[in-house]
């Protein structure tokens, strides 16, 4: 039974309590009934009394007064590390100690809103958390975000920093630094931002601050001296970090007397709301009411709602410049809220901000429903989905084995991954993923061909569209500039599996006596599939590997087709180097045997470049024994009834179709080691 009671003091929205039937109109008067924070309700220990967010509830003295905070006491700054350092754990202690969060032992990844995030203990998305802080007699306005460490968010967290003045750069007392703190290092370093270093987890047991300490000065030039060092499980000198935010990182460069200027740095959709844009003021004033224009798009909206994340969305009457929030204008479509776009008032332009480079995808893969009834709900999905990570690039499909879908492309192999995992979370949608490839270039030979391309070199997305070796002057695969480091025992397997995979070395440096930084040029396809799970298997967990766009280099590629009793099936082919066609097309040839069904006739699985056969594999036919009706006779009876079944199998596999079940796609398809 529920009771909707009047709306509690210093809270939006309205207080519901709950009973068991009997207890909530038999017992208590109606007086205790519409107060809400009755003593009697509250010892009732069958109610329990819960907070209820209503969006409609629009109670002015319930709107934060933001022009308290002027700019000199403001400051913008991410959490930035590697994979695993304690970023989201930090952020869970500065949120308790600004009393943004009560303090309670339930506070974990506070900040990682989606089930894909607390499943796997990573940070997948962004999250901007208000914070407010009284330090020196001053209230200071903190605005943080906090960052995923994975090299394919690493797009998420150059974003992000467009938002920020400066970073805390968080170092694992144990593990010291890694190939994304490198990364990410350099992104902030790029961006010109205060970098405060500090040095987290110094209460476990192998901790060695002092190491660490000076592994950053001879990494980044910052004097060990500088570093904080923390334990954020345990809350040790986390104090110490808020007070260097203050005095280490500059208030951003903003006037609230200049018109409107604002950047979308990142967006989320709420199907009853629209689109909820995550803005930071770089000038002027934003409030309920204005007509704002989009500098991408040029459409005006009104302004319905804007606010801050305390992490959770509060209402407040304006946003001033140097804050950074969010904001509502009834964009409706899923396109109308551009990454990086500028915002400004109606009849007063501005010039845009820089915004950001577009996300280059590195890999690719089909997706399809596994009932193509589902298929435009699951379109719905994606289109939304893609608003949330506008990283993903979407191009629309179609098979013959699979029907109607689309050719995603992603950052990489955990983006691809974790965006699946969502789709069928977040949305109840089952998708069919086929097997990961890269985008490849071609350079057309003749004129013909360029002026129907429109173009001299095109990019192939689409294995199944790869250009023949007739057509075009040469191909061009995507390399990587990958950086690993690993503790030195470790190097010389290291070494070999790098070379194995057509990796050309660059560069070597000794961090310190026991810790190694390798670069490695690897072509893209040999690292997206496997290549991080075997790195880590090799160096017994220790490794850490980070890659960022090196451009295309000349390859010896060619287009591998799987062929069935002699036809070719579409969703099969793969790209190839020359070198690696062989094991890599008796590895297909092996797993289609193990799962596509036995038929009544032979099935010939073969590996084909052009028209040389480079593996084949067969799955034998069913066969009735013709012979159980002969007991001895002449042998000539027995040969003439082998015979008579041979040719009726010769010629139903003429005429027979193989037809591959749908479960056969997916066990070939999907991501399997190297035998």
């Amino acid at each position: 039974m529920l009771a909707r009671l009047g709306p509690g003091p210093g809270h939006r929205g309205a207080w519901v309590a709950r009973a068991t039937l009997g207890t909530l109109w038999g017992r208590l008067p109606m007086a205790d009934l519409a107060a809400p924070f009755s003593p009697r309700l509250e010892k009732n220990p069958a109610f329990r009394v819960i907070p209820c967010r209503t969006h409609n509830y629009t109670d002015q003295t319930e709107r934060m007064d933001m022009s308290k905070f002027p700019v000199e006491n403001i400051r913008n700054f991410g959490i930035i590390a590697h994979v695993d350092h304690g970023k989201s754990t930090l952020a869970d202690r500065l949120l308790e100690l600004t009393g943004t969060i009560t303090k309670t032992d339930h506070n974990k990844q506070v900040l990682d809103k989606l089930q894909v995030e607390r499943e796997r203990g990573i940070t997948v998305k962004a999250q901007t958390a208000s914070l407010f802080y009284n330090y020196k007699g001053k209230v200071y306005l903190l605005n943080l975000i906090d960052t995923p460490g994975h090299v394919d968010f690493s797009y998420e967290v150059s974003r992000s920093l467009s938002a920020c003045q400066g970073v805390l750069l968080v170092v694992d007392a144990n593990e010291g630094i890694q190939a994304q703190t490198v990364a990410n290092f350099f992104l902030a370093f790029e961006a010109q931002l205060s970098i405060i270093p500090v040095i987290n987890k110094i209460d476990l047991k192998n901790a060695d601050p002092e190491r660490v300490g000076k592994q950053i000065e001879k990494m980044f030039d910052i004097p060990s001296d500088d570093c904080i060092k923390i334990s954020a499980k345990l809350g040790t000198n986390v104090e110490k970090v808020l007070q260097a935010v203050i005095e280490r990182i500059a208030p951003p460069k903003a006037n609230r007397e200049n018109p409107l200027k604002a950047l979308v740095f990142d967006s989320t959709f709420d199907q009853y709301r629209g689109v909820i844009a995550n803005v930071a003021l770089f000038d002027g004033i934003v409030s309920k009411g204005n007509k704002i224009v989009s500098a991408h798009t040029e459409k005006i909206y009104e302004v319905n709602e804007v606010g801050i994340l305390s992490p959770d969305e509060q209402l407040t009457q304006k946003l001033y410049a140097g804050q950074v929030g969010y904001l509502i204008a009834g964009m409706k479509d899923v396109t109308e809220a551009q990454i990086g776009d500028t915002l400004y008032l109606h009849k007063q332009p501005v010039e845009p901000l820089p915004g950001f480079k577009s996300a280059k995808p590195m890999v690719f893969a089909g997706m399809y429903p596994i009932d193509q009834s589902e298929y435009n709900n699951l379109k719905s999905a994606i289109e939304k989905l893609t608003l949330n990570d506008s990283s993903v690039m979407v191009h629309r499909d179609s098979s013959l084995a699979l029907g109607a879908g689309w050719r995603l492309g992603f950052l990489g192999l955990l983006h691809m991954e974790v965006f699946n995992q969502r789709l069928e979370q977040e949305y109840n949608a089952s998708v069919i993923l086929t097997t990961p490839t890269v985008p490849y270039k071609a350079v057309l030979s003749s004129a013909k061909l360029i002026k129907e391309y429109r173009e001299k070199e095109i990019t192939i997305i689409n294995p199944a569209q790869f250009p023949d070796k007739s057509k075009v002057t040469e191909y061009l695969e995507p390399v990587v500039l990958g950086t690993i480091i690993t503790p030195d025992e470790y190097t010389g397997k290291i070494m070999t599996l790098c070379l194995a995979r057509r990796a050309v070395q660059k560069n070597m440096v000794f961090i310190d006596q026991n810790r190694v930084m390798l670069k490695y040029l690897f072509p893209l396809n040999e690292i997206v599939v496997d290549f991080y799970d075997s790195l880590k298997s090799l160096s017994s967990g220790y490794a850490s590997f980070d890659y960022e766009d090196a451009g295309y280099q000349t390859a010896d590629l060619v287009k591998m087709d799987i062929l069935l009793n002699g036809s070719p099936v579409e969703e099969l082919v793969t790209i190839v180097h020359k070198e690696k066609a062989h094991p890599i097309g008796k590895a297909i040839c092996e797993r289609l045997k193990d799962t596509i069904p036995r038929q009544l006739f032979e099935i010939a699985i073969q590996a084909a470049i052009g028209s040389k056969i480079i593996a084949r594999e067969t799955v034998k036919a069913y066969r009735k024994n013709v012979l159980a009706k002969c007991y001895g006779g002449d042998i000539t009876r027995k040969m003439k009834l082998l015979k008579r079944q041979a040719e009726g199998k010769k010629r139903m596999r003429k005429v027979g179709n193989i037809e591959v079940p749908k479960d056969a796609f997916i066990k070939v398809l999907k991501r399997q080691p190297d035998k």
